[in-house]
């Protein structure tokens, strides 16, 4: 019975002595499984490819590979220590097919905990994969690479013009540099461009106005026109859902049909607008101004503002046949000379409302707060069937 000993292409350490028995077959699954490997090829110490069990001879000393080149271990690095035992030696590696060349302690020493720091800190204890000419192989992109070395180099992140930062992150989060990764994402939040919350202005309302049919939905859900000038304008249509309107010019504006559903059109004057058949339900319109505004659509289509907020607001003169107000809130609203014949106000907050010289001729009160409420020069008497409190 013959005996040899193996070791892994390009190392002499942690050799295997096995027996030779079978075929050649057998034998690489031996090394296989001593040197936990995919052997496949067999090599003497001169570097000679063995293909034949009969060529192996008792107490051989044989290079086992996995298919790459013969690697001499004598031309193995050799390791030196400075004074203090840190590890100097120089390393090649081949990343991505580009060569960096470095030391075993700028790799392991600024970041002890990364995965370089493990690959390198011992020689072999990884088995890290070399080509025929020694360098370590890791399959990565170098261009992103070159700035983490260079980090563990020096301890500065400098990344040239043309290399994507989001590569260089991912490289260090792969390679477990942390303080660097870390670093990395302040970095892009940093270069983010600042979320622009500026409110529309007029001129860049009425480009998009030119640019679509008049029966057409405009969708401005959402959009900020805070202060904005939309005076006169023709806005009909237009989806303004959940859109801030908060102290708009919006008199004598026709925004007939249009969505004002969560609107905030809280301090907004709407003095003299059309808003026949507008939806405002849940609205937020708290002291804006709507005096003298129409409501009312001959085509009998009824504007519906229920469970708007309406407090403080100044609705005076406006003309509102059939709206609907149910659960709306116009505390302290002042309504004078309104027509609201035919009105839903039921369940509506209408405490300390001015009501007076309005005309409420078969509107619905019932259920809603009329606690101080003005009623005075009505139009037509309120009948006790229309309030229940």
């Amino acid at each position: 019975m013959r005996r040899v000993t193996l070791f892994i292409n390009g190392t002499c350490k942690n050799g295997k002595v096995v027996a030779v028995y079978g075929t050649f077959s057998d034998l690489l699954s031996v090394a296989s499984n001593k040197l936990g490997i995919k052997a496949s090829c067999l090599y003497n110490g001169k570097g000679g490819l063995i293909d034949d069990i009969a060529l192996i001879r008792d107490d051989d000393v044989l290079y086992v590979s996995e298919g790459d080149p013969f690697i001499d271990p004598q031309n193995e690095t050799k390791v030196r220590s400075d004074p203090h035992g840190a590890h100097t030696d120089w390393l090649t590696l081949n990343i991505g097919g580009r060569l960096f060349t470095t030391t075993r302690s700028t790799l392991v020493s600024k970041e002890p905990e990364s995965m370089l720091a493990h690959m390198f800190r011992e020689k072999d204890v990884w088995g890290n994969r070399q080509d025929a000419h020694g360098a370590y192989l890791i399959d990565r992109s170098p261009e992103y690479f070159e700035p983490i070395l260079n980090y563990l180099r020096h301890g500065q992140l400098i990344i040239n013009e043309g290399i994507n930062i989001r590569g260089v992150l991912e490289e260090a989060r792969f390679f477990g540099i942390e303080q660097l990764a870390e670093q990395l994402e302040v970095a892009i939040k940093n270069s983010q461009p600042p979320e622009d919350h500026s409110p529309i202005s007029r001129k860049e309302l009425v480009r998009f106005l030119l640019a679509t049919p008049t029966k057409s939905e405009l969708r401005c859900q959402g959009l900020n026109f805070s202060g904005a000038d939309l005076s006169r304008l023709d806005l009909r249509y237009i989806n303004f859902k959940m859109a801030n309107l908060s102290r708009c010019n919006l008199t004598h504006a026709n925004l007939c049909c249009s969505n004002l559903e969560r609107a905030d059109l809280s301090g907004a004057n709407l003095d003299g607008a059309n808003l026949q058949g507008v939806k405002m339900l849940c609205s937020n319109a708290e002291g804006a101004s709507l005096r003298g505004c129409n409501f009312e659509d001959p085509s009998g289509l009824k504007a519906n503002l229920e469970g708007a907020n309406l407090k403080g607001v100044d609705m005076e003169g406006s003309q509102m046949t059939g709206i609907n107000l149910r659960v709306a809130t116009l505390k302290n609203a002042k309504l004078k000379n309104c027509n609201l014949r035919g009105a839903t106000l039921a369940g509506t907050d209408l405490e300390n409302c001015d009501l007076s010289g309005c005309d409420l001729q078969e509107a619905n009160l019932r259920g809603s707060n009329v606690k101080g409420a003005i009623f005075e020069e009505m139009l037509t008497p309120l009948h006790m069937s229309q309030s229940v409190r």
